[in-house]
């Protein structure tokens, strides 16, 4: 993609509006409880604590619209403390120049390695910096910085009471998760009736997974509706796909076809009233034509071999759904020893040695987090003595812009970047100008700022523009509140974001972290995770009386987890104005197709594993000892752009085949697995 059409492209999708469910009441709540903390501040105290403890406020209402699984009152007083920090310490060395620039470059440095523990946590280092550089402008001695610091966590601690005693839709991200995940199961089961061998998204149920984790005290509380239907999506899968595999399933043509496809649809009806449930905390209403297709008929067209055992595995699931979820809604149990095995979510403070090592891993020269993290520490360190240099006053809006519009790959960068900066120029422009027409006074300003607070909350999901500008409004008319820099023109104030905006947008130009070099090392982890899952699968059919339950299951939570790592790599590759180094962009999506044909393949077999007792495969067990070196070779010639040589698997499996096992399951499904890895192989022809 060229400069021109990939600045073409962010333009367009960072402008465009984003259409999205709202939340008025939510936003009703967070906007009351930042006119609370501002109320409560004029009254008693004076208006620099009224716009410290706004800020503060702000902040922790804007985390709690964040797609993150953790408590919203957690995120709030999370936030809120971050915040109180940064601000203290920015206090500090705010009268010595060089000394603030010092901080402002090693919290700016930590704030852009935050996204390496999380999106959510990104997004609140983010905030720290920016609100840290507005607030250290207001004047006040080290008791003062305290008071004002407290007041920002104060302002935190009245967002989470309201959450608290105020809750709007309690479990609602949990439900959508898993309700997303159901409605995908749905909608796959409904495209296979078409298309025997559709592809399927697993993000929705990786999603559904991060719900249904949960701390123990969350555990006791939990809904009886959010029990057991994720575990039940997960297992309905392999068996709708191999229902409708042509291959190890219903036959392509005939009477045992439609009869596949009438459970298909059944089932995609089934499972939507379930999602539909769950989503709204409402009993489970089914039609009494799916009940009727998913009893077992007396008579007509009937189902046999592998496809006659995934029916009555359907069956038996979807009734399971059903009478997990169809429970009165307010009914709760604590969790079974099985779940605090696993699914349990830590306690904020067990979490800090993950974020530890989350952070020892990016800090790497080849890490696009670590490369983020020094260009936004150099772009806000640049902006900010800019605006000192220039002496227009607050020169703090050039750093702010630049802070807020950078994210860590380009995509993101430029084409929400772009929408930021724009709504942020508007935002400054309109406010502005309103404030040097009307001069509100300080309640009239406070009024103003809490309007562009509730249209922001309300908007928050509407498009990155539209908040951009109620939130660069918000901080004018916050100011207002004091009297800060109103002898700055609106003229000044823009031509300071459009420096900052101007510097985000060189910076990636002049020191980019391109995906598109690293596509060849992600496909090659999505294929040795792949490899790891289907030699998990015919490990269990080699030696079935040693099968693990959870070396398969982890098996394939890797291979999904190395697939959205790939095609989020890809899809940001595409947006790049780079060249492909050797991996063009027809080779990565018939690559894509291929090693997706390889896990739905693996999924087929693996849902007909064998049982404990059953007899174990020696040609299952030749197969998995030639599949395991072939597919170590094969990752580092994807690496590498070298050929891939499957010659031995294809040898064990034709002496598999010969031994007179031709018309069992697992070598027909192992067939088709080696088909998938012939596939890729045409996919990657090797560098000239």
């Amino acid at each position: 993609m060229t400069w021109s059409r990939a600045l073409k492209d962010a333009a367009r999708s960072g402008l465009t509006i984003e259409r999205a469910k709202l939340t008025p009441l939510i936003a009703i709540r967070g906007t009351a409880g930042v006119a609370i903390v501002i109320g409560l501040s004029l009254w008693f105290g004076s208006p620099a604590l009224a716009v410290s403890s706004a800020f503060g406020a702000f902040a922790s209402g804007t985390a709690t619209f964040q797609r993150s699984m953790r408590p919203r009152p957690v995120l709030a007083l999370a936030v809120a403390g971050a915040l109180a920090f940064s601000t203290f310490l920015g206090y500090l060395a705010a009268a010595h120049v060089v000394a603030f620039v010092a901080l402002l470059v090693g919290w700016t440095f930590l704030a852009g390695m935050a996204w390496a523990i999380g999106p959510v946590s990104g997004l609140t280092g983010t905030q720290t910096v920016a609100i840290m550089l507005i607030t250290v402008t207001l004047p006040t001695s080290v008791l003062g910085a305290l008071e004002h610091a407290a007041l920002i966590a104060f302002g935190g601690l009245v967002q989470a009471t309201l959450i608290v005693l105020f809750p709007v839709r309690p479990w609602g991200i949990q439900r959508d998760a898993l309700a997303d995940a159901l409605a995908a199961e749905a909608d796959y089961a409904r495209r296979l009736r078409h298309d025997p061998v559709a592809p399927f998204d697993p993000a929705p149920l990786m999603d559904a997974r991060l719900a249904s984790a949960v701390t123990p005290r969350q555990a006791k509380r939990r809904p009886a509706q959010l029990h057991g239907p994720r575990g039940l999506a997960e297992r309905v899968r392999p068996i709708l796909a191999s229902l409708a595999d042509p291959v190890v399933g219903a036959p392509l043509e005939g009477p045992e076809r439609d009869r596949a496809r009438d459970l298909l649809g059944a089932a995609a009806t089934v499972l939507d009233a379930v999602a539909h449930a769950v989503r709204h905390a409402k009993p489970v209403r089914l039609p009494p034509e799916a009940m009727a297709t998913l009893e077992v008929p007396a008579t007509g067209p009937m189902l046999s071999g592998p496809a006659r055992r995934s029916a009555f595995r359907l069956i038996s699931l979807l009734a399971d759904a059903v009478e997990l979820t169809d429970e009165p809604v307010k009914a709760t149990r604590p969790t079974t020893e099985a779940e605090r095995g696993h699914l349990l979510r830590p306690s904020v403070p067990k979490l800090v040695p993950a974020a530890l090592r989350s952070l020892r891993r990016e800090a790497r020269w080849s890490s696009h987090i670590f490369r983020h993290a020094l260009r936004v520490t150099v772009v806000a360190a640049v902006g900010y003595l800019l605006g000192a240099v220039l002496h227009f006053g607050h020169g703090y809006w050039a750093p702010l812009a630049s802070v807020m519009v950078m994210r860590p790959d380009f995509a993101q960068t430029y084409a929400r970047g772009f929408a930021r900066f724009a709504g942020t120029l508007v935002g400054v422009a309109v406010a502005g100008v309103l404030m040097a027409l009307a001069h509100p006074g300080v309640y009239a300003s406070a009024v103003l700022a809490l309007c562009c607070v509730f249209l922001m909350y309300l908007l928050m999901r509407t498009g990155h523009t539209v908040t951009s500008a109620c939130i660069a409004a918000y901080v004018v008319f916050l100011l207002g509140i004091v009297g800060a820099g109103w002898e700055q023109t609106v003229e000044e104030r823009l031509v300071l974001t459009l420096i900052g905006g101007v510097l985000a947008m060189l910076s990636y130009a002049v020191f980019p972290a391109w995906e598109t070099p690293r596509l060849r090392d992600r496909l090659a982890d999505w294929l040795t995770a792949n490899g790891r899952y289907a030699l998990a699968v015919c490990d269990a059919y080699a030696r079935p009386a040693e099968r693990r339950p959870r070396q398969v299951r982890e098996a394939l939570l890797d291979s999904r987890a190395a697939r959205v790592a790939w095609e989020e790599s890809e899809a940001r590759a595409e947006k790049e104005p780079v060249r492909h180094h050797g991996l063009s962009l027809h080779a990565a999506r018939a690559a894509t197709a291929a090693l997706a044909t390889m896990g739905r393949v693996t999924m087929i077999l693996e849902a007909h594993l064998p049982d404990k007792e059953a007899e174990p495969s020696p040609g299952a067990a030749a197969f998995a000892a030639a599949l395991r070196p072939a597919l170590d070779r094969a990752s580092e010639a994807v690496r590498d752009g070298a050929p891939l040589d499957w010659s031995a698997p294809h040898a064990a499996w034709e002496h598999w085949y010969a031994e007179g096992d031709h018309q069992g399951l697992a070598v027909r499904t192992v067939e088709l697995l080696l088909d998938a890895l012939d596939d890729l192989a045409e996919a990657l022809p090797p560098d000239p």
